[in-house]
C-alpha cells in the first residue's frame, strides 16, 4: 500500500508539473527572424515580455536558411525575414497563416570597417585598394544582404576583380564577426548590425542594388498564433516603429 501511495503521488506530481509546462509554453513564442534583426529584435522582444508576460524565444540566421527550417517542420510562431521574397514563397507554400504577412521595415547596406583598422572606406572601389586583402559578406545563396552586396559589386563593375578577396560569412552577422575579430578588412553588412558595431561604416548607395524590403507573417503549424500576431503588431505598433528606426529601418515610403 505505502509503494502504491508513493506510485499515486508520483503521478500526481508529474501530471502537474506537465500541465503547469504546458501553460508556460502557452505564454511563449519561437519567432524565426533573420540575424540583422537581434539587436532590434532582441529589445522588442524583452520590452513585449514585459508588457504582456509573454515570453518571446528567437533563433536568428539567414532568411533562406529559416525558411528550409520551417518547411522542414521546425517549430516557429512568427518568421521574420530579411527580404518579403522568402515570405512570399512560404506564404504560396501554405505554410503562413493568410492575411498575415506585413512588411516591417527596409534595411541599408554599409561597407563596415574592422575596429581599430587604419583603412577608410568612402565606397565599394575602396575595396579594391591592394591593402585590402580581404572583406567578407553574407552567403548570397540564402542570405538577403549578401545578395544585395553581391548584386552591388556587380553593378559597380567590382565583383569579378574582387571575387578572389571575398569570404562568405553565414549570415551577415558572421560576416560582421569576420571584421570585429580582425579576420577580415571590412564586410558589406546591414546598418542594424552596424549602428551597435565597433567598427566605422558608410551606406551603400541604395541604387546599387535591389530594395531590401523585410516582412513577417505568422507560421500556420506554430501553436501560439495568437501572441505570435500580438507581437508582430507590436514591431509594427506605436511602440516597436521608433525602436526599428533606431536600429536604422524604415518602412517603404518613409524618409530615412
Amino acid at each position: 500500500m505505502k509503494f502504491f501511495g508513493a506510485l499515486c503521488a508520483a503521478l500526481l506530481l508529474a501530471s502537474l508539473t506537465a500541465c503547469g509546462g504546458g501553460r508556460e509554453d502557452a505564454r511563449s513564442i519561437t519567432v524565426m527572424a533573420a540575424s540583422d534583426l537581434t539587436p532590434a529584435f532582441e529589445e522588442l522582444g524583452r520590452e513585449f515580455e514585459r508588457r504582456s508576460g509573454v515570453r518571446v524565444r528567437f533563433s536568428f540566421g539567414s532568411s533562406g536558411n529559416l525558411a528550409k527550417q520551417i518547411e522542414n517542420g521546425a517549430p516557429a510562431d512568427l518568421y521574420a525575414a530579411a527580404n518579403v521574397t522568402f515570405v512570399e514563397d512560404l506564404e504560396r507554400k501554405g505554410l503562413l497563416v493568410p492575411g498575415t504577412k506585413a512588411l516591417y521595415g527596409r534595411g541599408r547596406l554599409t561597407i563596415y570597417a574592422a575596429p581599430g583598422s587604419p583603412q577608410r572606406f568612402e565606397r565599394l572601389e575602396d575595396l579594391a585598394r591592394p591593402e585590402v586583402e580581404r572583406f567578407s559578406i553574407a552567403n548570397p545563396e540564402h542570405a538577403p544582404y549578401g545578395r544585395a552586396a553581391h548584386e552591388a559589386l556587380e553593378r559597380a563593375g567590382l565583383w569579378e576583380r574582387l571575387k578572389e578577396k571575398c569570404v562568405f560569412g553565414e549570415d551577415v552577422r558572421t560576416a560582421q564577426q569576420f571584421a570585429d575579430s580582425g579576420n577580415v578588412d571590412a564586410a558589406l553588412v546591414a546598418l542594424s548590425l552596424s549602428l551597435r558595431g565597433k567598427g566605422r561604416w558608410v551606406l551603400v548607395p541604395e541604387e546599387l542594388h535591389g530594395p531590401l524590403d523585410q516582412a513577417l507573417a505568422v507560421v500556420k503549424a506554430g501553436r501560439n498564433q495568437e501572441d505570435a500576431r500580438a507581437f508582430a503588431a507590436f514591431v509594427n505598433g506605436p511602440e516597436g516603429r521608433p525602436v526599428m528606426r533606431r536600429y536604422g529601418f524604415t518602412l517603404p515610403g518613409e524618409a530615412p
